[in-house]
């Protein structure tokens, strides 16, 4: 599964999140996803399924180096399982609204494995402080 695009949404006074139809359809209608404090302030959202890689892949990391135990205990310490409605709805837990700075207006964004959620104006700061890096992080990204 590849999820990409930018979407605007519009959280409601519940703090419920509607997603598009196309996002839906690529998660195959999930009943539930887990969501998460990302880097960069904004949220991280995983179907059950890449949520289950992502753990795979944590488990061959050293418990030894305390690094990987202090992300492991940030990460799954904060991550919460949240039930999607029938009409594709997520409500989004409050502490999470808070950590993200969460207004009204807010951006989803495919990225890979995964979805953010963004607050719009920020979304739209990160993109202005990053474009003049574009290239750079470019070619850094697609080095072997």
């Amino acid at each position: 599964m590849l999820l990409t695009g930018t979407h605007p949404r519009t959280l409601d006074e519940k703090n419920r999140l509607v997603f598009p139809k196309r996002i839906r359809d690529l998660l195959n209608k999930p009943e539930s996803l887990y969501i998460t404090p990302g880097p960069d302030q904004c949220l991280w959202l995983f179907p059950p399924t890449e949520m289950q890689r992502l753990d795979e892949k944590l488990r061959q990391s050293s418990a030894a180096d305390p690094e990987v135990r202090a992300f492991r205990r940030m990460f799954f310490g904060q991550t919460e399982e949240v039930d999607v409605d029938r009409s594709g709805r997520i409500l989004i837990p409050e502490r999470l609204v808070r950590f993200a700075g969460l207004g009204r207006e807010v951006v989803l964004l495919g990225v890979q494995d995964h979805l953010e959620l963004w607050d719009a104006n920020r979304w739209q700061q990160y993109q202005q402080e990053q474009a003049s890096r574009f290239d750079a992080v470019a070619e850094k990204a697609f080095q072997t």
